[in-house]
């Protein structure tokens, strides 16, 4: 009996292994941290073997194959040891892909995955399709491939997912857009993480399609140096294609070999530039997967959005208060900054990822009034933005910065929390910064 083992014991790990299991793989979890109960729960139900806060190492190097956690870096002296072996080591969506018949639809790109995501989901559930959602977002992939018998997996897939692919070929790719992020992760080369983003792409033919966003200059160049075996299809708030999506007076249109379909701009459940194209991309996978105009239409208009990205906390005393926890890079942040129609208390920081926070500076000008630092290191945020706000505090907790942006927003003003960082160094994770910033405002 071949031996599985998983590094990680988080959902895509205990995914993993269960699939593995029902695989017939004899399977071993290992991770380095805690498993959280629940985890420990479902291992010990399956009769799964586990270990937690160490690797076994001479247990491990003895896999047939490895399932790495995407949280795992690549340059782990363990990992390493492993692909010196020959022992392949592959993520979660390589593994569950060989077990699965169903049409693949994968979503990546530094911004918009997540709403991409859901929005296309949201319509192929509409129209009745037997879908599944997984991938960097909600349940396991593997779990679901283990359990159930889709049609169709809609997946948001992160870069770190990519690099440990080398069959993994979904039929619709979607990259929403490339801005540095990760660089940690990278050597610090933009280069490295772009190409991993189009790993997406490499085992798609000519029979699969890849979309794109055509304003987005890192990707057109890209495609232009390393061309693709897919179909492309192309959407543009400013360019209009024989095939693809773009803006014709106030209307979306998407065309392709064989339909189109407009759709009125102004109708669009989801505010901001960024989400007409989040919009155009996942209406452009519904119409290659041949969904009715009518159920796409109804869809983009009724659609609820991702938590955490934009979301509306509350109005109190006439000041709205947003959360844009999901806002880890100076990309996500400038689209949130881009839809403030009125005066900003700005909370912002966290683990800086090697951000460059110049190209924010306009918009900080436009509409900033206040900064308050949220962080353990706030030096780069203070040297970038000092001279530009006439005011900027810093704060360590997430109910000092709502009480001081308490304070400081007058009636009109928006309180917006767009962090532009990771949250690792106060928080769990973005969705643990959300919420207690969500709780701390419900609390004013």
């Amino acid at each position: 009996m071949a031996l599985l083992v998983v590094l990680g014991g988080g959902e895509s790990g205990v995914g993993t292994a269960i699939l593995g299991l029902k695989k017939g793989y004899e399977v071993f979890v290992s991770d380095k941290g805690k498993i959280k109960e629940k985890y420990k729960n479902v291992l010990e139900h399956f009769g799964i073997d586990w270990e937690e806060e160490q690797h076994s190492e001479d247990r491990i190097l003895k896999a047939d194959l490895v399932m790495k956690s995407p949280g795992i870096p690549d340059k782990v002296p363990l990992v390493k040891q492993l692909v010196e072996k020959g022992v392949p080591v592959i993520s979660e969506i390589e593994f569950a892909s060989k077990y699965t018949d169903a049409k693949i639809i994968g979503i990546t790109g530094s911004n918009g995955k997540t709403t991409t995501t859901m929005l296309t989901n949201h319509i192929l559930a509409s129209a009745e399709l037997k879908v599944g959602m997984a991938g960097n977002i909600g349940d396991s992939y593997a779990k679901m491939v283990a359990e159930n018998d889709f049609e169709y997996y809609v997946l948001e897939i992160s870069s770190f997912q990519l690099d440990g692919i080398v069959d993994f070929k979904p039929s619709i790719a979607v990259i929403t857009n490339i801005t540095p992020d990760h660089l940690d992760r990278y050597e610090y080369e933009f280069e490295n993480y772009i190409a991993s983003k189009f790993r997406i792409a490499e085992n798609q033919d000519e029979n699969d399609y890849l979309i794109y966003d055509a304003d987005d200059t890192v990707l057109v160049e890209w495609l232009k140096n390393h061309p693709v075996k897919s179909k492309l299809m192309p959407f543009s708030l400013n360019k209009v294609f024989e095939e693809g999506a773009f803006i014709e007076q106030n209307e979306i249109i998407i065309k392709t070999t064989t339909d189109t379909i407009s759709m009125i701009k102004d109708t669009l459940a989801l505010e901001g530039q960024h989400n007409v194209k989040n919009t155009m991309a996942a209406a452009t996978i519904a119409k290659l997967v041949g969904i009715r105009k009518e159920t796409i239409r109804a869809c983009v208009s009724n659609f609820q959005g991702a938590p955490h990205r934009l979301e509306k906390v509350l109005k109190i005393h006439h000041v709205e208060y947003i959360n844009d926890s999901k806002a880890t890079n100076v990309n996500a942040a400038y689209y949130a900054l881009d839809s403030m129609k009125s005066p900003t208390v700005w909370i912002v920081g966290g683990v800086d990822k090697g951000n460059e926070y110049m190209e924010l500076m306009p918009l900080v000008r436009e509409k900033v009034k206040a900064i308050i630092c949220l962080g353990e290191d706030n030096e780069k945020i203070k040297h970038v933005f000092g001279n530009a706000v006439d005011l900027l505090v810093e704060t360590f907790a997430m109910e000092e910065a709502v009480k001081v942006a308490y304070k400081i927003a007058e009636r009109g003003d928006t309180v917006l929390l767009s962090p532009a960082c990771a949250s690792f160094d106060l928080f769990k994770n973005y969705e643990d910064r959300g919420d207690q910033f969500k709780n701390c405002v419900k609390n004013l």
